[in-house]
């Protein structure tokens, strides 16, 4: 006969095999009762033992592609009406606030080629956010506004202050 389940006992040795005696042999573990396994219905138990887990470089912290898309829709300024009107009617102080808010100086946008490309690709790499930095360079270039103001609602949604 095959022990069927296991259970914690004191006499286990340091290796984690238990002996398998006739308190724990056969016995349904939900009612206590002793059940006959036809012989071709017996299992055998294996004991693994992971001695090294698998290592990576420990570089990489994510993967190369997002999990996600953006929370927002790239038109979705009327949801946030605040941000709305500080973009259209002061753009450069959205893209300040937004530099502020992933950590950049609030000059980035200006005093950087390509800062609000940078902006935008840092937060949706670090929001997890399928996309690529082209499509990033083609949303900043044709939906400017748009695109600032969907930056900062998904900072808002991502919980950065």
């Amino acid at each position: 006969m095959a022990c069927l389940y296991r259970t914690f006992s004191e006499d286990s040795d340091t290796t984690g095999n238990f002996p398998c005696n006739s308190s724990t042999m056969n016995m349904d573990p939900m009612s206590g009762q002793a059940v006959t396994m036809p012989p071709q219905m017996a299992t055998s138990v294996t004991n693994i033992v992971v001695t090294t887990q698998p290592q990576t470089n420990g570089l990489m912290v994510t993967g190369l592609t997002g999990h996600r898309h953006w929370s927002t829709g790239l038109f979705g300024c009327f949801d946030d009406i605040p941000s709305c009107l500080l973009t259209c009617f002061c753009m450069p102080c959205m893209e300040c606030k937004t530099a502020s808010r992933i950590g950049e100086c609030c000059c980035m946008p200006y005093c950087v080629m390509g800062g609000s490309l940078a902006m935008r690709t840092k937060i949706r790499t670090v929001g997890g956010i399928q996309g690529s930095v082209s499509n990033d360079s083609m949303t900043l270039c044709c939906c400017g506004p748009c695109a600032t103001c969907q930056m900062d609602r998904e900072l808002t949604n991502m919980g950065v202050l």
